[in-house]
């Protein structure tokens, strides 16, 4: 039997076939030119590097949470297809390992000289800015909207200004959308094609594969190395200053993780998918995530937060658990020995466990269509870009006596996990939806769950708004 040698890292042939080359340097386009990130912390963010390493202090440090937008930076990026498209971002979630390959532009970057970007003059234009902190987020992120051709509320809506400009800000927004683009060298470097290879070497030991098998190859070879994607979940603890596994492995340009397919029975998910892109690709395929996911989070965070990141930090405040669990979402999984597919209403074990082995990937997630009645529900402190206080999905079927042939009711932020209501689900199916039904489903419904108090809402209020979101739903969608 032959025996394949190792070289002096101690990895097979086979194996180093698969990994991601690092002879190069791991380099960063910023504001249209090369850096070096050779000597870079992989565990500094995005934007404490730029204001302390490169002294590009417009982009400023505000929540570090990627709630207010102050950090908004933008991206170049390129679908399947090449296209270029710029997204905002925020720039306190991004670690620098995940940075090398990238493209970034900062507000320095926009003025010519002393012509203005048509989106600064916009808004010096309209008074937009007014103590000024925010504005240059505020300025990214239109930035993005003005090469997309959108200019809705939804292009801002992950910046916070607090001295109240709202109204001189969409003005500038209104006044954007009534000019001619006329071609830059913004528009010039959407159109360019994208420069030869994809895999690039990475700062501090991170990896980033570009294919699946080198994705496991990695982890086979560095078990204790942790996934990353978006980074979102992960940015906030980097943002505090708290530390970070020592290996990463970032999934975030794996290819087959970019899938998104669709057909009459079911739509597959790929795990590093960002949201924005089911916000978009997949409005009207099923209701009840056209209603949550402008809740989920601002625009800067859907995109770069993905499906699988969401699945695998498991929060039990995950807004899209409930809808998985709602749809009777199955979740496929892979590591080097092989695939395998787990129920989403079993993925769930405890606090932030599921039944994910070490070693394995969260590659996709297929989720049934139906034409089942359905809806989705969020409460929290503030409308959007906020952590749920109670989160509830329904997919409910009736037959044409109204009686109930298929019921799911999935509630996040009232247990350990996202968990169905199972003894109300029994409850219901088979019974005619009328009042009494309703009545009597609710008052089981404050019975199922014994959520905690905490800072954004007591156990009573919880198990209050369990029982009444659905009779909301009741009323709204199927009265």
């Amino acid at each position: 039997m032959a025996i394949e040698s190792r070289s002096g890292d101690g990895l097979t042939a086979s194996r180093r076939a698969l990994i991601v080359p690092t002879m190069t340097a791991p380099m960063l386009r910023l504001n249209q030119r090369a850096i070096d990130l050779s000597e870079v912390d992989p565990a500094e963010s995005l934007l404490r590097w730029l204001r302390r390493r490169q002294h590009l202090t417009g982009t400023k440090e505000g929540c570090g949470d990627g709630d207010c937008g102050a950090c908004t930076v933008a991206l170049l990026e390129r679908d399947a297809q090449g296209r270029g498209r710029y997204r905002a971002v925020n720039a306190c979630l991004l670690p620098m390992g995940l940075m090398a390959g990238r493209d970034v532009l900062t507000v320095e970057a926009l003025a010519d000289g002393e012509q203005l970007h048509p989106v600064q003059q916009a808004m010096v234009d309209s008074a937009g800015s007014q103590c000024g902190y925010c504005t240059p987020g505020f300025v990214m992120s239109l930035f993005a909207g003005y090469y997309d051709g959108e200019f809705s509320d939804h292009v801002i809506e992950g910046n916070l200004c607090r001295c109240t400009g709202y109204q001189s800000i969409r003005r500038a927004a209104a006044s954007l959308a009534l000019l001619r683009r006329e071609p830059d060298r913004f528009s010039d470097s959407l159109q360019r094609a994208p420069e030869a290879g994809d895999e690039p070497a990475t700062p501090g030991g991170w990896q980033a594969p570009s294919t699946l098998a080198q994705a496991l190859a990695l982890k086979a070879e560095h078990p204790r190395a942790q996934w990353i994607a978006g980074a979102t979940d992960l940015g906030v603890a980097l943002s505090r200053g708290l530390p970070l596994p020592g290996q990463m492995i970032a999934v975030d340009r794996v290819r087959e993780l970019h899938q998104l397919q669709i057909d009459e029975h079911s739509v597959r998910i790929g795990a590093a998918v960002p949201l924005s892109r089911l916000e978009t690709e997949l409005a009207g395929v099923f209701p009840a995530l056209d209603q949550m996911l402008p809740w989920f989070a601002a625009r800067q965070v859907k995109n770069r937060a993905t499906l699988g990141g969401n699945l695998g930090s498991a929060s039990p405040i995950g807004d899209l658990l409930p809808w998985l669990l709602a749809q009777d979402a199955v979740v496929e999984v892979q590591s080097a020995a092989g695939a395998r597919e787990l129920p989403v209403d079993g993925y769930f074990l405890d606090y932030r466990k599921t039944a994910l082995r070490p070693d394995e990937l969260i590659v996709a997630v297929r989720v049934p269509r139906s034409c089942a009645i359905q809806a989705a529900y969020k409460v929290a402190k503030r409308q959007t870009d906020d952590i749920s206080i109670v989160a509830a999905v329904y997919v409910l079927a009736l037959d044409d006596q109204r009686r109930i042939s298929h019921v799911r009711l999935a509630y996040g932020g009232v247990a350990a996990i996202p968990r169905r209501a199972l003894a109300v689900e029994q409850y219901l199916h088979g019974r005619v939806l009328d009042p009494d039904t309703v009545s009597a489903a609710c008052e089981l419904l404050r019975q199922e769950y014994t959520p905690l108090s905490d800072h954004r809402g007591s156990a009573d209020y919880r198990r209050a708004l369990v029982a009444s979101l659905f009779a909301k739903f009741v009323e709204e969608q199927v009265s």
